[in-house]
């Protein structure tokens, strides 16, 4: 029931901008050094069962500790990381992989989370390819890859204005 009355991630301006920008930034530093990550940001289906995979958080969004917790042989690093509204609320989840059988046989353990989740909730999922050190987002279950910090930035400024878009061109 606390959680109804939160005011959504979606409607508050000023933190959308500053929560985009840390996890495009994020994103970016990450892809560029060919680490892989895996973030999610939640939106109005929770992914609790998800958080409780992982180790809760609850702290504010910030590139350097998102670039922190995929820095490889950390103990939170093959996980993925759920992001609530501003906060980040938990790192290091197991989230569900997808077995479509349309998925590329070249996908990794990652992209293949990254679908499964989004197939489950209306959550956004980020994914930065350690292999290719390329971006992709999983919306609705349709994976979108090699997209730059630009077209990130653009489709989840999109989703925080606009509510659920549908997944663009490049899809896997």
């Amino acid at each position: 029931l606390a959680e109804i009355g939160r005011p959504s991630m979606f409607a508050a301006p000023a933190m959308k901008r500053n929560v985009v920008d840390q996890i495009v930034q994020a994103s970016a530093f990450l892809a560029e050094r060919r680490i892989g990550a895996l973030i999610a940001v939640e939106r109005e289906i929770g992914t609790r069962s998800v958080q409780e995979t992982g180790t809760l958080l609850d702290s504010g969004v910030a590139w350097g500790l998102l670039t922190s917790v995929f820095f490889p042989h950390t103990p939170l690093h093959d996980g993925g990381v759920i992001i609530r509204g501003d906060r980040i609320v938990a790192a290091g989840c197991v989230f569900p992989l997808s077995d479509k059988s349309g998925l590329s046989k070249a996908l990794g353990t990652r992209h293949r989370a990254a679908v499964g989740l989004t197939e489950e909730t209306d959550a956004v999922a980020i994914v930065v390819s350690e292999e290719t050190g390329t971006i992709s987002t999983g919306i609705k279950g349709v994976l979108t890859q090699g997209i730059d910090a630009k077209e990130l930035k653009r489709i989840l400024n999109e989703l925080y204005r606009e509510g659920p878009i549908a997944a663009r061109s490049k899809q896997a």
